[in-house]
């Protein structure tokens, strides 16, 4: 169960981790990245950032070598702006939603539903 300060925590790293990809890191793998979620274990000690980016799915590997070269300053930068006892090692995720639900979509517009029969207000469909 996640407590109420592990989310806390959590929203302000994604808030902390979004301004400084979007502002301050230069590289050009991240531009259009967004940080989906942001889960820390109950220690504080592991932050698993969940990313996407406008790019798409051709753009996944090129982007994660981009965060993986950027860690150390975004963890420099993230003790900086949060205190906390220690600062959380970061470990980046491509975040599946977006494909996901583009999956469903094409599922749920691929579906043949037939128009209901005519019910009348006694609910038996007869007239």
């Amino acid at each position: 169960m996640i407590t109420k300060r592990q989310r806390r925590v959590a929203d302000q790293l994604r808030e902390i981790i979004s301004e400084v990809i979007r502002f301050e890191v230069e590289d050009p793998r991240l531009e259009g990245l967004t940080v989906m979620d942001v889960t820390v274990d109950r220690e504080l000690e592991v932050a698993k950032v969940y990313v996407n980016s406008l790019k798409g799915e051709a753009a996944r590997e090129e982007v994660m070598a981009g965060l993986t070269k950027a860690e150390g300053f975004l963890r420099r930068e993230m003790g900086r702006r949060i205190h906390l006892r220690t600062t959380p090692e970061l470990r980046f995720f491509w975040d599946e939603t977006l494909s996901e639900a583009d999956k469903i979509d094409a599922l749920l517009k691929g579906v043949d539903i037939p128009p209901a029969d005519h019910v009348t207000e006694d609910g038996d469909g007869s007239a």
